[in-house]
């Protein structure tokens, strides 16, 4: 069974930093492309960033590029989203997602593509 817990939510003040990480387990870790999807209240779930975890190539959205870091420790199936610069805009609830890199198309970054999901962790930025 493919599980994926997030964790490391919290709320922040405008400018600070935030660690999510997630824990996956129930695949074959290298086999996979994991992403970071938010949903903020009322808005659609968008992409944020993902990472190809047998090649290590990384995407991420414009409205994050060069604030947030996506990396991978293989050793604990866990990917990690350092998020830096943090904006109120940025409130949402933070979701991990993987899918098998085969299925994937790369530089594309929909919710449909994912098979997936962990529960979310709510991220909150205070102006």
């Amino acid at each position: 069974e493919v599980r994926l817990v997030e964790s490391g939510g919290a709320t922040v003040q405008a400018g600070g930093s935030l660690r999510l990480s997630c824990a996956a387990s129930g695949f074959t870790f290298e086999d996979y492309t994991i992403s970071w999807f938010r949903q903020a209240p009322g808005k659609e779930r968008e992409g944020v960033s993902y990472i190809d975890i047998s090649d290590g190539s990384i995407y991420y959205a414009d409205s994050v590029e060069d604030r947030f870091t996506i990396s991978k420790d293989n050793a604990k199936n866990t990917v990690y989203l350092q998020m830096s610069s943090l904006k109120p805009e940025d409130t949402a609830v933070y979701y991990c997602a993987a899918e098998a890199t085969y299925k994937l198309r790369e530089g594309v970054l929909i919710p449909r593509d994912f098979g997936a999901w962990g529960q979310g962790t709510q991220v909150t930025v205070s102006s």
